[in-house]
């Protein structure tokens, strides 16, 4: 097991940076913060992708299907030197290609060109079943947020992948409880998203989504026939108490003093 908790703190500080660097456009914190630690075991070590094989047929594909929290995918891709800090540096700024939602660059690592929620998922299924009629043994890992979890297409794609048997496809959902106006339960409640996910055909694991052991053990599982579910249990805007479970940080404006008192409050935690 590798130990995650400096190079996640590294990574909520730059989430934080470029939340900043935004300024009145504002930004997608509150799910950039929820969903780092996934990002991060998953290119610590279970992703089979590196700057060497992006072209490669065979390589493994993460696809952030919940686009908006693509400061994480930045962040995470930059520790990991697929993105320089001067690229990134660039964010929601005028002629940047890093915009609030992440656009397909094969060169940089960004396998999805996101922005409608569920489309990732759909696009997933697709390049799952493309991989597994060629004989590759490639993983494809689709990130998906509960919010996005009530779009029909997440529901048909999920159908599909039981369907034809996508063992080479996982599905993460993070779980924050919330969407862009409200807590999930008092809008749209799903009750049990794990307990979907079996109807339809998936081995379901359900975790903490900021455990990294216990992220790292989840996404280490793949089945022979059937597709795998990880649902991540996290809060949304973690590590910051003034954004956690706080709906107007799904997309909020970062000012310096709050930019300020965030990252003490990420020192203080040390």
């Amino acid at each position: 097991m590798s130990d995650f908790s400096n190079i996640a703190l590294k990574a909520r500080r730059r989430i934080l940076e470029l939340g900043l660097v935004a300024g009145k456009n504002g930004s997608h914190l509150g799910s950039s913060m929820s969903v780092v630690d996934i990002l991060l075991v998953l290119y610590g070590g279970i992703l089979n992708v590196n700057k060497k094989n992006l072209g490669s047929p065979a390589r493994d594909r993460f696809i952030l299907s919940k686009g908006h929290a693509a400061m994480a995918l930045y962040a995470v891709l930059e520790q990991q030197s697929f993105l320089t800090k001067e690229e990134t540096s660039t964010f929601e700024t005028n002629g940047t290609s890093f915009y609030a939602h992440a656009h397909r660059d094969l060169a940089q690592g960004i396998e999805f060109s996101a922005g409608s929620l569920s489309l990732g998922l759909s696009f997933g299924v697709g390049v799952a079943l493309s991989c597994k009629r060629a004989g590759l043994n490639n993983r494809i890992i689709a990130l998906v947020g509960d919010g996005e979890c009530d779009e029909g297409l997440v529901w048909e794609s999920a159908m599909a992948a039981a369907n034809f048997s996508l063992a080479n496809l996982t599905v993460i959902v993070d779980c924050n409880g919330m969407q862009l106006d409200g807590r999930k339960s008092e809008i749209m409640n799903h009750f049990s998203i794990a307990d979907k996910f079996r109807a339809f055909g998936f081995e379901v694991i359900e975790i903490d989504g900021h455990r990294h052991e216990a992220i790292e053990d989840a996404l280490s599982l793949r089945q022979e026939f059937r597709p795998v579910a990880v649902i991540a249990s996290t809060v949304k805007g973690k590590g910051i108490s003034f954004m956690e479970g706080n709906p107007v940080w799904h997309h909020g404006i970062l000012t310096q003093s709050l930019f300020d008192s965030a990252m003490a409050e990420l020192e203080g935690s040390v």
